[in-house]
């Protein structure tokens, strides 16, 4: 089973940015994909990102396309969330996770298996 460890969350101000780090055990990486998930204060859990195992397919939430990227190291071990141009809205607790879909249409998170603990994102001033 895939392990998944998230960390870089903080504070930050407006147009700021920060850089998530999802640790994944890479030996299983061939047969999950990575997601990106997050939820605010008094909303439903929402798909932000998700990469594929072979690194070929990539998706984005329309309310984060255009700022975050998402990526993989070579060794598959470390799927990043570089997050940019950050909004007040962006506040949440961000969760890893991995599971069998990566697509180009909506994440869901009952597609997801495995999930970490999450990581705090504050944006404010």
């Amino acid at each position: 089973q895939v392990q998944v460890v998230e960390s870089g969350g903080g504070l930050v101000q407006p147009g700021g940015s920060l850089r998530l780090s999802c640790a994944v055990s890479e030996l299983t990486l061939d047969h999950y994909d990575i997601g990106w998930f997050r939820q605010a204060p008094g909303k439903e859990r929402e798909g932000v990102s998700c990469i594929s195992w072979n690194n070929e397919n990539r998706y984005y939430s329309d309310s984060v396309k255009g700022r975050f990227t998402i990526s993989m190291d070579n060794a598959k071990t470390t799927v990043s969330l570089q997050m940019n141009s950050l909004k007040p809205e962006d506040t949440a607790v961000y969760y890893c996770a991995a599971g069998p879909y990566c697509g180009a249409g909506p994440m869901y998170e009952h597609d997801y298996d495995i999930w970490g603990q999450g990581t705090q994102v504050t944006v404010s001033t």
